[in-house]
């Protein structure tokens, strides 16, 4: 594992177990949020994001955690491995609520925090198994052929994931 796509529905852990295998793997980290918005939440042109993806998984290695489907396929064209966490709807509110908690919403680039909850967003959450899974699995089907493809599909399996990787100090 060197080069690693983490996808999944926002509030699904991504950041979280991205930060923890860029760790624990010592490999860095890129959140796409942080790339795609600036500091007023206006999104890259999509051009430009793609560009920017590109150099980014041209690296040896690297941890990626964002969606975005439309340029996923760069992402999951070049990862030998796609962490998808397919989590329940309400889990991932739940978690978009405690991240609302701890860091009071906006931008904690230092930690891989975008937080803008707006009613689009929690329909998305909402509607993500749905709508937007098919579509996700769909990508991996095409374009991760290659990789090693772990799903999973709850914060227990997640951090029975980290626990068991080689130099884990997780319990």
């Amino acid at each position: 594992m060197r080069r690693i796509a983490i996808i999944g529905c926002g509030g699904s852990g991504k950041t979280t177990v991205g930060r923890r295998l860029a760790a624990l793997l010592d490999v860095p980290m890129t959140h796409l949020d942080a790339v795609y918005y600036d500091a007023d939440w206006n999104p890259l042109p999509p051009e430009e994001f793609a560009a920017i993806q590109e150099k980014l998984v041209a690296e040896p290695q690297w941890v990626i955690d964002g969606n975005f489907a439309s340029t996923l396929h760069i992402r999951l064209t070049n990862a030998d491995t796609v962490i998808f966490l397919d989590v329940p709807p309400l889990v991932c509110l739940w978690g978009i609520l405690q991240r609302r908690r701890r860091y009071r919403g906006g931008q904690h680039a230092e930690q891989g925090v975008y937080d803008r909850i707006h009613w689009g967003f929690i329909t998305y959450v909402l509607g993500y198994c749905r709508r937007m899974r098919p579509k996700v699995r769909a990508l991996i089907a095409e374009h991760a052929t290659h990789a090693r493809v772990i799903t999973l599909t709850s914060r227990r399996a997640a951090r029975r994931f980290l626990a068991g990787l080689p130099g884990s100090t997780m319990t």
